[in-house]
This record gives structure tokens, C-alpha cells and sequence, in this order.
């Protein structure tokens, strides 16, 4: 009988110190644009008590689906409104996922491969990004390896359960993020068949009782669309009216983003997924791509399975010519990348030059992911809680032990030293780098600065000025500053960028008593902002202000 590859004391160790970095990452403050954005929108369902429509910043939100609101706002009744209660759904979904790669992994190969695909993918660095700087990606991707893992195992076994376990993973993608949870499982099954010969799959009834389903389990999103839009027709999204919120759900969504209609990030650059992923899924892109390169080569000799690499090639084709793409959006490949690239490390046990290269590749990448780390966190950012010197030096003699360990082989010391400098890595993040560049986001720091000295029913914000934080951390909307907004019998704040003041005294708005604190757009560094000499000057001056009464 072959000696397992990890044995289970291992895998349980790494895992557990992957375990630290993601429950740190739970206590990481929100930050702004999709993470405060997103939170806001699930906030307004829990204050309101409506659920069906979906609004944001008092106008209704024609872009994502309900579920992701959904889960925050029962969270926030369960748990209060922390970034505790807004990130746990995606912390749980993200430990479904991570079981239902290993199961994918599992069904198309064996348990070995399983287990390292697990491992693999919760220590890749957007997957845990994900669960820190929270949008849809975690749920989205669990629901894409639940499909994907269910309709496997029911080309294998035929079973109806698989049936079941695949509409249902089918419903939560979608109503998630749309049609493109439905596009990956599906690209991922047609490439299975085919990869098979199992034609007679393509025909089976039990693909009608799959569709059936789905459109039970998704039906609750679709009415609410329906009752928020198909209901109103005078409703005003993106200048257009007569909204089909039906048509959209159904139909629409995907297209819009594909085309560019809801955004033109990175258009044109042609290569974004190749270089986004180098980053995306390290420590292992690179043996990934090596893994495909093999696999391309041998494509229709039909070495290995065609399932995992038909989906990565279909979605770099779909990625590449989107004229909307994003980091965020390779996320829903990782399960099959992580399953390509366990299969690759695992068949290659036997080849020394193999072994050699894997080695120092991996050993390469994890001293530079280190470097990076001790750059951001030993001169951009200094540690300044010594809990956390104690753990870096824990974790990092965790690292070096490995690389000098006698009782584990080469291939099983790169598996291991990546494991924990990507952990260690994420305990810098989470730890230190975050809860310091947060200091820099205005919103969340005025909403504490502010606590209990001004109610946030009396702070309006001035014309384009928007801070998601500020809103999430007092609990409050956001109040749009009008002629009407100052109240006789109570005091008056406003919220604003310091450049607007001078705009704000030419109205005729005389300000008071301030509260102050420096800002900046933190998802968006610049070496002049993470430079501490220059850092100062690279920040602008978010207020609350007093409105004096005439």
C-alpha cells in the first residue's frame, strides 16, 4: 500500500495555521468601495426590514443578486453589525468550498490528489484575500466547486442526489453573481462528457429535472426582481426606465459586464488574466501554468482528464476578451487549478529532476512572498504589537524548519515551507498591515473619533462625498445634504472632503466644531501613499463638521 504523500498530523498542522490568518482576517475593519459597499446594502436590509429590494446609497442596485445581502443581514441580526457578522458567510462558504475542491479533486482522480487540492487552494492568496476584503468571491467559488464536484460524481455513478446537489449548487452561484456560475460547472461537465465518450449523457431526462431545480431554488430571486422592477416600471437605473428585472436576472446580467456596460476596468489589456493570476493563485501559479503547458501538449491523447483544463483555457478565452475583468473574477477557476495542480506535483513523486525543480521553485517563490512581506510590514508599515513579532517568529521558524527537516522529502518541504509563507505572509496582513492602513481610510476612523459625541442621524454628507465606512460603523444611510437638512431643534453635522470647504463657505454654510482625520482610497496604493516620508501628502482630509444655525 503507498504511504499517504502528507501524513494527517501535517495536513492538520498546516491547515491550522492557515485556520490563524483566516479567523484574524474576520476582525480586519471593512474597507471601502465593494467591501463597505456591499456591507451598506445588506446593512439597509437589516435596519429596514425589506428584503426584496435591493438599494444602495438610497437608489435601487441593478448589479449583483440577493444572496450575499441575504447572508449578511441575518448575520447582523445574529451577531450585530461588526465585520465579524459581515465576513463569517464568506468564511463559511469558503470552508464548503475548500471540502468540495477536495471532493472534486477526489472524484477525478483520488483521495491524495483531494487532499493536496484542498490544501493547495485555501493557502492560494486570492482565495484567502477573499475572505478579508470580502465581495461575492468566496460564495461564488464554493457554489462553482459544489456544481462542479456534484456533476462529476454524477456522470460517474448516475445518481438523482447529484442531481439535487448540483441545482442547488447551481441556485446559490447564481444568485450570488449570475450566469457565470452556471457557465463554469457547465463548461466543466461538457468537457467531462466529452472527455469520456459518454455521449448519452448529453440526452438523459435527468437534465430537465436539474433545470427544474434550479428554477425552484432560484425562484425567490427572481420574484424579487420581479417586485422591484417589473412592478415599477418608472424606476431609473443607468438612465434607463421599464426596467425587465426578470429579463435582467435571466437574461442580461452577464452581458451587460461582458460587454463593458457596467464598467470598463482593464478593457484593453489583453494578458490581464496571465499576469493577474502570477499573483492571484501564488504561491503555485507558476507550477500551474507549467502543469497546463504539459496538459495542452498532450491534450488529445487524453493523458488526463479534460474537465479542469477545458475550463481554465475556456475562461482565460472569456476573461481575456471581456471589456470588464477584474482580480476577483480567477477566483472560480481555483478548484480546478488547484486540482491540476496537485495532480502534477502528485504524478511527478518518482522523477528527481522533477522533484529538484518543484523544490526550488517553490522555495523561490515563498523568499520572495517573504521579502514582500517583511518590506510592506518592516518599513512601510512597522510592526507595533509584539503578539505579533512572537507569532512572525513562531511562524517563520515553522518555515526554516521545513526547509531543514530530515523526516520529510523534498517534494513534501516545498508543499510545506509554501503552506507557511503564505500563512505567515496573511499574519503580517491581517494582523499588522490592514489594522495600519485602515488608520488612513476617514470613514471608519471618524465613525470612532465621532462615538458618542455626534449622532449619526445628524450627520449629511455634501454632494459627491461617500464613505461606506463611516455609514457601517455608525449603522446609519447616508443622509444627502439638502437646504432642509438643518434642524432648529437639533444640532447639524456635515461630512466631507477638506478640498470642498471653501465651496461649503461660498454657499453660505457657516462650520463649527470639527473632527478631523487624514483619508485616502486604500484599495488603490501608490508608492508616494506607502512610503511613510511622502505618505503624508498623498492624503486628503475627510471632516464632520458643525452647521452653525443663522
Amino acid at each position: 500500500m503507498t504511504p499517504p504523500f502528507l501524513s494527517r498530523n501535517l495536513y492538520i498542522f498546516l491547515f491550522s495555521l492557515l485556520g490563524i490568518v483566516y479567523i484574524i482576517g474576520l476582525f480586519v475593519p471593512l474597507m471601502d468601495n465593494d467591501s463597505a459597499h456591499h456591507a451598506n446594502i445588506a446593512l439597509r436590509m437589516h435596519l429596514t426590514g425589506d428584503y426584496v429590494n435591493l438599494v444602495d446609497y438610497g437608489k435601487d442596485y441593478l448589479d449583483k443578486p440577493h444572496l450575499h445581502f441575504w447572508l449578511c443581514a441575518i448575520s447582523y441580526k445574529i451577531f450585530g453589525v461588526t465585520a465579524f457578522a459581515y465576513k463569517l458567510p464568506s468564511l463559511l462558504f469558503t470552508i464548503a468550498g475548500t471540502y468540495s475542491s477536495y471532493r472534486l479533486g477526489k472524484a477525478l482522480y483520488n483521495k491524495e490528489v483531494g487532499k493536496l487540492t484542498a490544501l493547495i487552494i485555501a493557502s492560494s492568496f486570492s482565495y484567502i484575500l477573499a475572505n478579508n476584503d470580502v465581495r461575492m468571491d468566496a460564495i461564488l467559488t464554493a457554489s462553482v466547486a459544489l456544481t462542479s464536484w456534484q456533476l462529476v460524481e454524477f456522470i460517474q455513478h448516475k445518481n438523482l442526489r447529484n442531481i439535487v446537489g448540483a441545482s442547488l449548487g447551481f441556485a446559490l452561484g447564481f444568485a450570488t453573481k449570475g450566469h457565470i456560475a452556471i457557465f463554469v460547472p457547465a463548461v466543466a461537465t461538457l468537457f467531462y462528457i466529452l472527455y469520456l465518450k459518454q455521449w448519452e449523457l448529453l440526452y438523459t431526462w435527468k437534465w430537465l429535472l436539474l433545470i427544474i431545480l434550479f428554477a425552484f431554488f432560484v425562484s425567490p430571486v427572481v420574484y424579487c426582481y420581479y417586485l422591484q422592477y417589473n412592478l415599477h416600471p418608472e424606476k431609473i437605473v443607468r438612465g434607463k426606465d421599464h426596467i425587465n428585472g426578470i429579463g435582467f436576472i435571466l437574461l442580461n446580467q452577464s452581458l451587460e459586464r461582458f460587454s463593458g456596460e457596467m464598467g470598463t476596468g482593464s478593457k484593453n489589456d489583453y494578458f490581464f488574466f496571465i499576469h493577474s493570476f502570477l499573483w492571484a493563485f501564488a504561491p503555485w501559479s507558476i507550477l500551474s501554468y507549467v502543469a497546463i503547458a504539459g496538459r495542452i501538449k498532450s491534450f488529445f491523447q487524453r493523458r488526463e482528464e479534460w474537465l479542469t483544463t477545458g475550463v481554465f483555457l475556456i475562461m482565460l478565452l472569456v476573461v481575456s476578451f471581456s471589456n470588464f475583468k477584474l482580480p476577483h473574477y480567477l477566483n472560480i477557476i481555483f478548484p480546478f487549478t488547484a486540482v491540476i495542480t496537485s495532480a502534477f506535483i502528485l504524478n511527478r513523486r518518482g522523477e528527481k529532476k522533477w522533484v529538484r525543480v518543484i523544490y526550488n521553485l517553490q522555495l523561490s517563490l515563498s523568499l520572495l512572498l517573504l521579502l514582500v512581506a517583511a518590506i510592506i510590514n518592516f518599513w512601510a508599515f512597522p510592526v507595533e504589537n509584539y503578539r505579533v513579532m512572537v507569532l512572525v517568529v513562531v511562524i517563520l521558524s515553522v518555515f526554516f524548519y521545513f526547509i531543514k527537516s530530515t523526516t520529510l522529502n523534498s517534494l513534501q518541504k516545498a508543499i510545506a515551507m509554501s503552506v507557511s509563507a503564505i500563512s505567515l505572509c496573511f499574519l503580517l496582513l491581517n494582523a499588522n498591515f490592514y489594522p495600519q492602513l485602515l488608520r488612513y481610510q476617514g470613514g471608519n476612523e471618524l465613525a470612532e473619533i465621532t462615538k458618542e459625541k455626534v449622532k449619526p442621524e445628524d450627520v449629511y454628507f455634501w454632494k459627491e462625498t461617500y464613505s461606506s465606512s463611516y455609514n457601517f460603523y455608525t449603522s446609519s444611510m447616508r443622509n444627502p445634504f439638502t437646504d432642509s437638512s438643518i434642524k432648529k431643534d437639533r444640532k447639524t453635522w456635515l461630512l466631507y472632503d477638506k478640498g470642498s470647504e471653501e465651496e461649503i463657505k461660498t454657499a453660505g454654510i457657516m462650520l463649527g466644531e470639527k473632527f478631523e482625520t487624514s483619508d485616502y482610497e486604500i484599495t488603490m496604493p501608490t508608492f508616494k501613499f506607502i512610503n511613510p516620508a511622502t505618505r503624508k501628502k498623498a492624503c486628503t482630509t475627510m471632516v464632520i463638521a458643525e452647521i452653525q444655525k443663522k
